[in-house]
């Protein structure tokens, strides 16, 4: 599936107050340090994402391919907001690190 696609099929299946509230709650969640079933819950979503776009880890960061977040930014209003989003880019600034001084 493509990008466009595949934001097409989120905002299908989550309609925007839905989606609009998984960031709030994850907001909410993140200041009482109680994330776990949010997490979960945004983790399924993020691995379909994954999935469906074909996504796989790259070699090198010159491959580096971040369309899946992308895609959860576009489709979440407001998920670069929260320490969620901030994770997975952290995540992947730390395996370019590591491609970059291997």
């Amino acid at each position: 599936m493509n990008k466009q696609e595949l934001i097409q099929t989120l905002k299908d299946t989550y309609p925007r107050e839905l989606r609009k509230n998984v960031v709030k709650s994850i907001q909410h969640d993140e200041k009482n340090n109680d994330t776990d079933k949010i997490y979960g819950m945004v983790n399924q979503i993020f691995s379909y994402v994954l999935k469906e776009s074909n996504w796989d880890i790259a070699d090198t960061s010159a491959n580096w391919d971040s369309e899946p977040l992308l895609i959860m930014k576009e489709a979440f209003p407001k998920i670069e907001t929260t320490n969620w989003y901030k994770e997975q880019e952290l995540f992947i600034s730390k395996h370019i690190d590591v491609q970059i001084n291997q």
